[in-house]
């Protein structure tokens, strides 16, 4: 069970669950006194973050849905707020909760969910989940303004 005064870091991932997985380790390495919950579409997602370290985790819409109000950052793939990208796993509530949602959130843009962000494709993926843990970093530490790089 999280604590209450623990910031809330939910990863979200889909598929394979191999960037959520990564986030996962990168966070709890980086961050070890937030809370990890990993919000997986699947099992397999799921599992992988489960086995990265997550601090709780649950699997599929509702369980996405639900928890992501808890949230004080969300991360993950930038599918997670297009509707039915990650081969159709987002589906448009998920995309739809995860868009509203007041928390932070710190999207890695991979370019499988035919979205595209100029500048990215001079990043590695490793790069970029690097990027984006230091931005949560930044989120939770200095919780004063949106001026993240």
């Amino acid at each position: 069970m999280l604590m209450k005064d623990k910031k809330l870091i939910v990863v979200i991932d889909a598929q394979g669950g191999g960037l959520g997985k990564v986030l996962v380790e990168k966070l709890k390495n980086r961050i070890p006194d937030a809370g990890i919950l990993a919000l997986g579409t699947n099992a397999v997602a799921t599992s992988a973050m489960r086995k990265a370290g997550a601090d709780q985790y649950a699997t599929g819409e509702n369980a996405i849905i639900f928890n992501v109000k808890r949230a004080d950052v969300i991360t993950g793939g930038i599918g997670i707020i297009s509707a039915n990208s990650m081969m159709g796993e987002i589906t448009p509530k998920i995309a739809e909760t995860v868009s509203s949602s007041s928390a932070m959130k710190v999207l890695i843009p991979v370019g499988k969910c035919n979205i595209y962000i100029p500048g990215s494709e001079k990043y590695s993926i490793q790069e970029l989940i690097d990027i984006a843990v230091k931005n949560i970093v930044d989120i939770l530490y200095k919780s004063e303004g949106c001026e993240l790089m």
